[in-house]
Parts: C-alpha cells; structure tokens; sequence
C-alpha cells in the first residue's frame, strides 16, 4: 500500500511529504485508519531538540484522527467504517496499565519515544525502500493513513467533525485530564492556569466546564482574550517572566512577577487550591507554589530541562507538586466525555484551531513556532490506496 505522509529524516530538516509504502496490513488487534486530520503537538517538534531519542527517519504526528478502513482479527472491538480518535499507546498488561493508569504504562517510552513496536518496523518504510520508525506514539499519523493498535483508538460519533478531533488525543487530552482527573476539580474550586497555550487553554476550558473559579497567567493579550472567552481571570505578566514562542514579539512592561502570587491569593480569596504549569519556567513553578492555599497542589505538564531550584517556605503547610502526564486519562473515558462536553458547548476546543493541508506542514510547524496558531491541524489529501 503506497500513501503520502510527511518524512523528517534529520533532526535539522524540514518535513518532506512524500510517498511511503505500508508492505502488511494491520495485525491481530491492530486497524488501519485512513486520517482525516491530524494535530501538530510540541511533542512532535522537540523531537528536533533530541537527538538520538527519536530513532530518524520517521512519520511523526500523534493527535490523529479517522475513519477505520481494516481491522486485524475479530477482536479489535472496531468495525471498518467507525470514526476514531487516536492517542498515545500502551502496552495494556503492566501494572500501570491494568490499574487505569495507561499513562504510565512501563513501556510508555519505548512505544511512544522510540518509535512503537518493533515488530512492525520492517513493514514501514520510503519508496526506495529505506526503513522508517513504525509508529510514534502508536501513530506516525502524519500520512494519509496509519497503523495503530486498537488499544489507543477510541470510537466517536461519526456525526462530530472528525477532522478537527485529534488533538483530544493529547494536547486537549493533558490540559482537561489535569483538571477533571489530577485534580478532580469541583464547582467552586480555585484554580491558576500557567501559559495559555493549547494545554492551558485546555485546562481553561475544563474548569469553567466544572464550574471553578480560574486564573489564567500568560505575557501575550491575545492568548489572555482567549482565556477570558473561556471563563477565566486574565492575568498578565512581565515580558520577560513567561516563556512564549519565539517569533512573537515583546510587549510592554506590565506588572512585575513579583507581586504575582500576592495578585492570584486576592483573586482566589486566599490562594488557588490547585495550579497547572504548562511554562517549565522555574520562576513561574515558584510563583505557582506561592499562589496556592495550604494543601494546594501543583500540577506540571511540560518537561524540565533544568534543575528545578524551589524557594524556601514554597512546600511549606502542605503544599505539593507533581509531574502529569497526558492528563492521567484513559482515553477511551475522557476523549467521549470532551465530545460531550464540545456538544454542549462547553468546551470550544474548534476554536483553538486552524487547518492546514498536509503538503503544508512546514508553514504549520513554523506558525506554531512563531505563535500564530494555538493548535495546527493537518489534514490529508489523498494521493494513494
């Protein structure tokens, strides 16, 4: 089977989109889904920023989203023809997996980072012949068509947009899934998002949905008006106190950093019970700590790249920190719950987004970088079968 998908075969290359060759079909528990859009997630970027992580070359893109046109076996539990929703894959019998924590199955990296299951790497290559990495994060659903295991397909209801859903996957996934599932945020809660970005906003939209009170901090209006579309408290902060995407340009001074805990405490009449970190920005993390109440608890969903130095009193009466990963969900739950929730409009994640066609990538990836889209959606146009 020969389809389009976009190759990166350096860590310094662009995209190329060119033609690929899939040389078995999907396997017992395994379906073929023809992709109707797939987002373009952080995740999929900083692989240039790891070299020797990622195997190269290889199909990225992990938010995808389809159609089922094959299934391998009886027992996938999917029927050609079913709308799907892809996220990260998991090995389904360790003990992280069989506890409802899939997220932190023990072979998380080896199936997501390194490139999937090698097995199947043999079947996936160029049209010279040139072996590609099979399937990252169980996808490589920057293509026409992907490979995945059943397990990390979820069915959604063929009447939703199906091209616009992938990004539930992961990026909507990790910023709601913090909230409903790390934190199990209630009606009245305080919350303080940090960074506006695809998971904050995510993060946003889910706890209005929840019926919290939320804080979002960000340096750039235009994020914060999206914030406060969502319910939020727009906060802004210093230029040079966020992080942001390069290519944005700088603002004016506003209010330092340093009175920004004192800020969030008086709008969260004493401090937030709950923060998320999407910045990986050591100031904010402190910042963070010192706006929640006693007990409050720190969510960070980005990685560090640093050693992470706390300020004294910061852990102090009962504060905690923990790292998130992909929301604590189990997709099969949370994806249906975000459509439900999208359904009832009250949880606009469309409008986060902006589509761009798969030959296109390039200027998406670069759009991203620049800050110019919350979160690019590639969608296919198809070339082979």
């Amino acid at each position: 089977m020969r389809f389009g998908a976009a190759v990166l075969r350096s860590y310094e290359s662009r995209f190329a989109v060119e033609e690929v060759i899939l040389s078995q079909g999907p396997a017992d528990g395994e379906i073929l889904v023809r992709i109707a859009g797939c987002g373009m997630c952080r995740t999929d970027l900083a692989v240039r920023h790891s070299a020797g992580r990622s195997p190269l070359p290889a199909v990225l893109g992990h938010e995808g989203a389809g159609v089922v046109v094959e299934t391998g076996g009886p027992d996938t539990g999917l029927s050609v023809g079913d709308h799907v929703v892809l996220s990260f894959d998991s090995c389904g019998h360790c003990r992280n997996c069989l506890g409802a924590a899939p997220a932190y199955c023990d072979s998380f990296a080896a199936l997501n980072l390194f490139g999937g299951r090698k097995e199947s790497a043999a079947r996936f290559t160029d049209a010279a012949g040139g072996e590609l990495a099979p399937r990252w994060f169980g996808q490589s659903s920057f293509a026409e068509f992907a490979v995945v295991s059943a397990r990390n397909a979820v069915r959604v209801d063929p009447a939703l947009p199906v091209e616009l859903l992938g990004p539930l996957g992961c990026g909507f996934l990790t910023g709601a899934g913090a909230v409903f599932n790390s934190f199990g945020v209630g009606p009245g809660d305080t919350i303080a998002v940090f960074g506006a970005g695809a998971v904050g906003l995510a993060a946003v939209m889910a706890a209005t949905a929840a019926g919290a009170v939320t804080v979002a901090v960000d340096r750039y209006p235009e994020r914060l008006a999206l914030a406060e579309r969502f319910g939020a408290i727009p906060l802004r902060v210093a230029s040079a106190d966020l992080p942001s995407p390069p290519g944005l340009p700088s603002r004016p001074s506003v209010p330092s950093r340093l009175d920004l805990p004192d800020r969030i405490r008086r709008l969260t009449d004493g401090g937030a019970q709950f923060a998320l970190d999407t910045t990986a920005s050591a100031q904010l993390i402190n910042d963070a700590l010192r706006s929640l109440r006693p007990r409050g608890h720190l969510g960070l969903v980005a990685r560090l790249h640093s050693a992470l130095p706390l300020e004294p009193g910061t852990l102090d009466r009962g504060r905690r920190i923990s790292h998130i990963c992909e929301g604590d969900a189990v997709p099969g739950l949370l994806i249906p719950r975000l459509t439900g929730l999208w359904q009832a409009g009250r949880f606009p994640f469309d409008q986060l987004i902006r589509t761009y066609p798969l030959a296109d990538i390039n200027e998406a990836e670069r759009d991203c970088d620049a800050g110019r889209v919350v979160k690019p959606v590639l969608v296919p146009e198809p070339t082979g079968g």
